[in-house]
């Protein structure tokens, strides 16, 4: 009797464990159902390839990365003695965690983590059952002692070159972040608990996305990272007003409607990247940096490049310095009959900007008075992990592929830029995403991001070559038209802007490259990165930025000495500029000048072509 009474009892009261599917018929269909839907995106991941165009950058990488880890390896097996005290180190490290799993589950009172690597702060395990539950607290300690043995056999590797062990730590932190235990169902507690709560529909969701993911990318996956229905440019993003007042094959040039009584005489031109769009300057009105400016009392044009296509194949560094920067600095001069302009370029668009101004020197052309730099390098020696994507075997594969279509897909530039942060721009959204079936919410700045853009070949191949293989800008030996380019030249005064964590233009190089211009340079770092450390409004009061000497000598010694200062670098620039010419002039400047007709609204039309 006191047996069946046990028995109704545990009836009533079911199992309260969290991991415990609560209606198994249910979770059997759900787990069809995402099977049938995660064979629809192997399909469209499949279909390019069936097609003889194979287009994942990863896939393409593979005997890279292979050949690359291959040298590390053949240093530590070369020797059984060190390869036996490399085992014996990661087996201590398992036996360790081994251990205090074993106590803890028995009931012992131990702090959390004898392994002083689970302190390392890390946003992936901050689910409480990463540090209460033994199990999950041991998986998450194995793994991070196997990644951090790992990294040490790179950086502990005698006899490989820099650039090979650069390549292999970059190789080794993909490989990491992909087989981090919350990147999977059965080792993510988070992703457990929703399985066991929605009896599986969210895994049915997730890989319903994965598939429209996988087929919207032609069988490239780029895991989506904002709602991208929230937002549409001219509404609620790019909403400046101003008018497009020059077209040509590569770009259109917008000027902004003026909002202060009087303006600066010296009107500003700003040239952003054509890797990606210029709206990163234009988000919502309260992070713009070109609605900013306006409202300081700036006249301001921006150029905004074309999405290319086969059209555009042969359109190199040469055409974007002449129908690009060249014109627009004629229609800035058109519009505003002002012949000394203030140019300022932002990361690439920054490189050609100074290029063009060195050209202009060596020609006689002094139209413009100043030249500002924002993330943008002239010295490419240490230019960061995208070296990884830049080696002459790469490149060539890469002009092997652009030569088939003219262009290289916009998709490829946003994997190898995600690659950069993939703890951050990949895997968070493939679990929010595929394994816990949950649409991400809007965000301006990751919307931007996805909106990729296409590079036109000629200008890709020479821009890899001649800055990122041979560093030939800095070494003089860049020659544009037949001519040779001398940053040395350039002696008009320079603000050029870095930012403290930068994953594309590091902060060291930008310094560097301060070395090579001929006239005073004000070199101002930035923290955060090459986004969001540029696009920081004062009114935000976030981050900070470092003033000091003259960018000679040492970088390191330079931030030794530098002054921080609390909020946006903006201000800084704002005197800078205003310092260099503040006359104002009491005039309404119409977009155009009565010279140049609009063609059309900001922010025109090149920038809604989806790449």
């Amino acid at each position: 009797m006191a047996a069946a009474e046990d028995n109704r009892q545990t009836d009533r009261h079911p199992a309260t464990s969290p991991y415990v599917i609560r209606d198994p018929e249910a979770f059997a269909r759900n787990i069809a159902r995402a099977i049938e839907q995660g064979g629809r995106a192997i399909a469209a991941y499949l279909k390019p390839h069936e097609e003889g165009k194979p287009a994942d950058l990863i896939a393409e990488a593979t005997t890279e990365v292979i050949k690359t880890l291959a040298k590390i390896g053949e240093y530590w097996t070369s020797d059984p003695a060190r390869m036996m005290e490399a085992q014996t180190r990661l087996l201590a490290s398992y036996f360790a965690i081994w251990q205090e799993a074993m106590a803890r589950t028995a009931g012992a009172s131990l702090p959390f983590g004898m392994s002083p690597l689970a302190a390392t702060p890390d946003r992936r395990f901050s689910d409480p059952e990463w540090s209460e539950n033994p199990m999950f607290s041991a998986l998450k300690q194995l793994y991070l002692a196997t990644t951090r043995w790992a990294e040490e056999l790179v950086d502990r590797a005698e006899g490989v070159d820099d650039m090979t062990r650069h390549k292999a730590r970059f190789y080794l932190r993909q490989i990491n972040n992909a087989l981090s235990p919350t990147n999977f169902v059965l080792t993510n507690p988070e992703v457990l608990k929703l399985t066991a709560e929605t009896s599986g529909e969210n895994l049915v969701k997730g890989m319903r996305m994965l598939a429209e993911d996988v087929e919207s990318g032609k069988g490239v996956l780029t895991p989506r990272q904002s709602d991208t229905s929230a937002f549409e440019l001219g509404r609620n993003l790019a909403t400046t007003p101003g008018k497009v007042i020059f077209r040509d094959a590569v770009c259109e040039v917008i000027q902004y409607k003026q909002t202060t009584d009087t303006v600066f005489k010296r009107p500003l031109l700003i040239v952003p990247p054509w890797i990606n769009k210029f709206y990163v300057l234009d988000l919502t009105p309260e992070k713009s940096l070109i609605h900013w400016l306006v409202d300081q009392g700036h006249t301001v044009f921006v150029i905004s490049w074309v999405n290319p296509d086969e059209r555009h194949a042969d359109k190199g560094f040469e055409a974007y310095m002449t129908e690009g920067i060249l014109e627009a600095i004629g229609a800035v001069e058109k519009a505003t009959g002002v012949s000394k302009i203030n140019v300022a370029g932002y990361c690439v668009g920054g490189t050609l900007l100074a290029i063009t101004v060195a050209q202009m020197a060596a020609s006689g052309d002094d139209r413009v008075a100043s030249l500002t730099l924002l993330t943008a390098q002239l010295d490419f020696e240490d230019a960061g992990d995208l070296k990884v994507f830049a080696g002459a075997d790469q490149i060539a594969t890469m002009e092997a592929e652009m030569k088939q279509t003219g262009y290289l897909e916009g998709s490829k530039m946003a994997t190898a830029f995600n690659l950069l942060r993939s703890n951050d721009l990949i895997w968070p959204y493939v679990v929010n995403d595929y394994l816990k079936g949950k649409e991400p919410l809007p965000f301006d700045l990751l919307y931007w991001n996805a909106d990729a853009t296409r590079m036109p070949a000629a200008n890709h191949s020479f821009y890899l070559r001649n800055c990122y293989l041979e560093n030939n800008l800095s070494r003089g030996r860049m020659k544009i038209a037949g001519e040779r380019v001398d940053l040395a030249r350039i002696t008009i005064p320079v603000y050029n802007l870095a930012t403290r964590e930068d994953h594309i233009a590091p902060a060291k190089s930008v310094f560097t490259g301060s070395r090579f211009l001929g006239g005073p340079v004000r070199y101002v770092l930035s923290g955060s990165g090459h986004i969001a450390g540029v696009v920081n409004p004062p009114a935000r009061r976030k981050y900070q930025y470092w003033t000091g000497s003259d960018p000679k000598g040492r970088y390191e010694d330079w931030l030794k000495q530098a002054t921080e200062h609390r909020g946006s670098w903006w201000v800084d620039w704002q005197n800078w500029l205003e310092g260099l010419d503040g006359r104002r002039v009491k005039k309404k400047r119409r977009p155009g000048g009565g010279k140049l007709k609009p063609l059309g609204d900001a922010p025109g039309e090149y920038v809604k072509v989806r790449g």
